[in-house]
């Protein structure tokens, strides 16, 4: 069995991405299982709102096409309830799977590279989640912010901000000092992060891509037959495609692990935080090394 990846070490460009892989293919089973649990309840409400708006955007489409079109011509008639639900179950989404992922890795460490159980990961996951989910709206208008200042401020911002949530989570720490000390950490390495961001985010769009591709096939001919024969828009490719969708996102957690992988590459460059804490238990007479076998 290969030797588990050690969380809290100095990375190049290249181990920062195969550690990424190789952390994920390790605890690929607890972190499934605990993607369920956390996030589940949002997958599910942010998949059902989505094929609620599909539905409504189609019955439009063919209520048009079949002379019988009485809805609203407005183009803000598309922003309905449903619509603004999807809107806020996704962004709760994408929290969870963050703090998900960054409450298993500061356990892992914390543990010796175990896997934390459920209690112990409800207790981190309840602990941090508004103190995230407040920095995630300050950190969302910053970086907007920063796009709508001819687009080059936002993406400089983007891996500087991204680091905030790992330095939350596992230090602790309140927004103000994760979002200083951010700054900090990048300096002179802000290249390396955001080219790591970069190549984990091209790999999670072709991988979601490939997944989705069968129903986007399966809704173009639809709408292909619907144009040609006129016969009515299916829900059944909308249906499909979301469910695949939403099973999609279970890859950020690649996204997350990545960044956090990138924070401690950072701390140990810069303040050797990992090494200390082996050289204090080398000091104590204990041993760093987990050769406990990790059980599925």
């Amino acid at each position: 069995m290969d030797s588990k990846v050690e969380l809290a070490k100095p990375r190049d460009f290249g181990e920062i991405i195969s550690d990424t892989f190789g952390f994920v293919k390790q605890n690929f089973k607890p972190l499934l299982k605990y993607f369920f649990i956390f996030c589940g309840f949002f997958l599910l409400a942010s998949g059902a709102s989505e094929i609620i708006t599909q539905i409504q955007t189609l019955n439009r489409i063919n209520n048009f096409n079949s002379n019988s079109f009485d809805a609203p011509t407005s183009p803000f008639s598309v922003f309905t309830t449903a619509y603004f639900l999807n809107l806020f179950f996704l962004l709760l989404e994408y929290l969870s799977i963050t703090l998900m992922t960054l409450s298993f890795m500061a356990l892992y460490r914390q543990k010796g590279n175990q896997v934390p159980d459920t209690e112990e990961m409800w207790g981190y996951f309840k602990f941090y989640f508004f103190r995230v989910a407040g920095s995630a709206f300050v950190v969302t208008i910053l970086v907007i912010l920063g796009c709508f200042f001819c687009l080059i401020p936002g993406v400089y911002l983007y891996p500087i901000m991204a680091l905030v949530f790992p330095i939350i989570v596992i230090e602790n720490a309140s927004f103000n000092y994760a979002f200083n000390q951010s700054f900090k950490l990048i300096k002179d390495n802000w290249w390396l992060t955001f080219g790591v961001m970069v190549v984990v985010s091209i790999i999670l769009s072709a991988v979601s891509a490939i997944l989705v591709l069968p129903s986007a096939i399966f809704t173009a001919g639809n709408i292909f037959l619907h144009i040609t024969r006129g016969t009515s828009t299916s829900v059944t490719g909308v249906i499909v495609t979301t469910i695949l969708k939403q099973f999609s996102y279970v890859f950020q957690i690649l996204s997350v692990v990545a960044t956090c992988l990138c924070y401690f590459n950072l701390t140990e460059s810069k303040e050797g935080t990992g090494l200390m804490e082996r050289i204090n238990q080398f000091g104590a007479g204990q041993s760093h090394t987990d050769t406990t076998q990790e059980e599925y």
